[in-house]
Formats: C-alpha cells, structure tokens, sequence
C-alpha cells in the first residue's frame, strides 16, 4: 500500500481527536473501516503509531515523528484546495506569508475592504518565505531581518523596505523592579532566565551577541514566543519582543537602554506591481499599531525627527 494524503488525514484526525471512534465520526466513516485503515498505515511503516488505551488512542515516538511530518503536507494540500476552489469561483487569491507582527490584523482588514481577499501562511523564518515568494507559492512576504544577520534573499525578488530599523524592547514581568521604569538596563536583567525562539532566523544569534557584549552570561531557555509570554506572566523569563507589543497586566513591555536590539522590516515579491499592491495598506497597519503600543508611541515621539515622523503623525 502506497501512503496518499488521505491516509496522513487519517493519522493527523485520530491524533486531534484522542480516539477511533471520535476520528471516524469527523471523518465520515465507520469505526472498524478505520480500524482497518490504521492497521494497513502501520503495516506499510512497519511500526506502532498509536498506542490504545481505555481513555483513547496516544501517538507513540514513532507515530510522533510520522505526525510531524503529516501534519505540514495535510495542511498544503488544504490550502491547495481552497487556493484551488477560489481561483475557479472568483478568481486567484492574494497570497501572503509574514513573520509575526502586530500589523497583521489591520493590513489583512484593509485588503478585505479592497475586495482582495487575502490568504495568510506565518512561518517564523523569514528566508523560508523569501523562498516561497521565490518559487512562485507566494504573492508577497512580510518579514523582519535581525541586524547582523542579513537574510538570503533569491535572486529576482523585490524588496521593499518599511521600517529601517525597528527596536526590539523587552517584555518582563510588572512586579519586575526594572519595570518601574520606562527604559531598562541589560544590566537589570543579568540574573533573570532569558527565553528566545532559536528558529527565528537570526535571532538567537543577535540576542546572545547583545548579552555577551555587555559582559553578561545569563541562562537562556529556548521556546516560541507563545511560550515565552506565558512564562513571563509568571515571572519565569524576560524575553524580547517587538515594541508594538501590548503591555498586558501581567507583562510590562519596555524599552532597552540603548536600543541595542533592531531588525528591518521588508516586503517582498517577485514584481514591484505586486510591492505596490499591498504596501500602502501595509504601512498604514504598521503605524497604526505602533500608535496603540504606549512605549513604542513615546520612543518614536522622542527619538525621531520631524521628517521621519510623518508617516506616524494620527489621523484626524
């Protein structure tokens, strides 16, 4: 038996769903029909993928590392469909790939009253959606460029600079004795656990190099950043963020003393018809939501001249 996408649906709904009997009701077939299907998936890779329990069914290490790699194919081959089924009712869909970014929300919502329907991919690699937009599986691509560790842009593509460099703050938690202030030493913070996501390109590398230039060796701990800010709230970690990020009531967003984290935010396409497109609604997002984030809004206020603060000014 030769494995299709339908038999990772398969594995990928038993997983979700933590049993047979829950799995074969989302998928539309019988229990033992399933059964059968499941035992022919583990025959032809030749091991146990799911252990059966009384409470339900839990992936083994091999059926971990099998779902590991079903999941990213049965969520492509989703995404082809749609792509697929919108294209042949209205026409193509505008394709999007972007890091993580408070402007996420506010650009998407433009293109919508523009009758552009968008499709979203998020990767926390940028060079892994530069490549995309390279290979023609996306329109245009939104990411940052950790300073010191320049991007590998394809040959072809067109850049398009937003933000020349975008300081990066740090999220801590309030009752942190550093929070009290509205700028924060790196020496503050040199006996707290730091968390950076390593496979955010470049950054691992730029926060280890910031640490040790200021003569600090603190612990880092890696995980997402989703991870991370639950860690702060409970005052595990510090970590760094983006400046548009909102201070919550258990996590003080503040900025660096010296600015010594930033990244460049570019936008990406094959043609400068394609930049264009998108960029206005874009850049409106981004200076929207650097309006509502307090710190960022009293860095650009104080830090930046008049010229450059155009863009930023609010509207009426």
């Amino acid at each position: 038996m030769d494995l299709e996408v339908r038999h990772l649906r398969v594995l990928c709904a038993i997983a979700d769903t933590g049993s047979l009997h829950r799995a074969a009701r989302q998928l539309g077939v019988a229990q033992p029909s399933l059964s059968t299907q499941l035992r022919r998936i583990e025959l032809e890779l030749g091991g146990v993928l799911f252990l059966r329990e009384r409470t339900g069914c839990r992936p083994t290490p091999l059926g971990l590392v099998v779902l590991g790699r079903a999941r990213p194919l049965v969520a492509e081959m989703r995404s082809l469909v749609a792509e697929a089924r919108a294209a042949a009712a209205d026409g193509p869909q505008l394709r999007i790939g972007s890091t993580a970014s408070r402007a996420l929300s506010g650009w998407l919502r433009r293109l919508r009253e523009r009758r552009r329907e968008p499709l979203l991919q998020m990767d926390v690699s940028a060079n892994a959606l530069l490549r995309q937009v390279a290979e023609g599986r996306l329109d245009v691509a939104f990411v940052h460029e950790v300073e010191g560790s320049p991007l590998r842009v394809p040959d072809g593509l067109r850049i398009r600079v937003l933000v020349e460099r975008e300081p990066q703050f740090v999220s801590l938690p309030t009752d942190h004795p550093a929070a009290a202030r509205t700028t924060v030493r790196l020496s503050d913070l040199a006996e707290d656990r730091w968390m950076v996501d390593p496979t955010v390109d470049g950054e691992w590398d730029a926060v280890h190099r910031v640490l040790r230039a200021a003569g600090l060796n603190p612990r880092i701990l890696h995980g997402d950043y989703h991870t991370a800010a639950s860690l702060v709230a409970t005052g595990e970690v510090v970590t760094v963020c983006q400046p548009t990020s909102p201070s919550r009531p258990e996590a003080a967003v503040r900025r660096l003393d010296g600015d010594p984290l930033g990244v460049r935010l570019l936008l990406a396409a094959r043609t400068q018809a394609d930049l264009d497109s998108v960029r206005p609604e874009l850049e409106e997002a981004y200076w929207e939501a650097a309006r509502q984030a307090p710190a960022y809004r009293e860095w650009l206020e104080r830090d930046r001249s008049p010229d450059d603060f155009r863009a930023f000014a609010p509207t009426a």
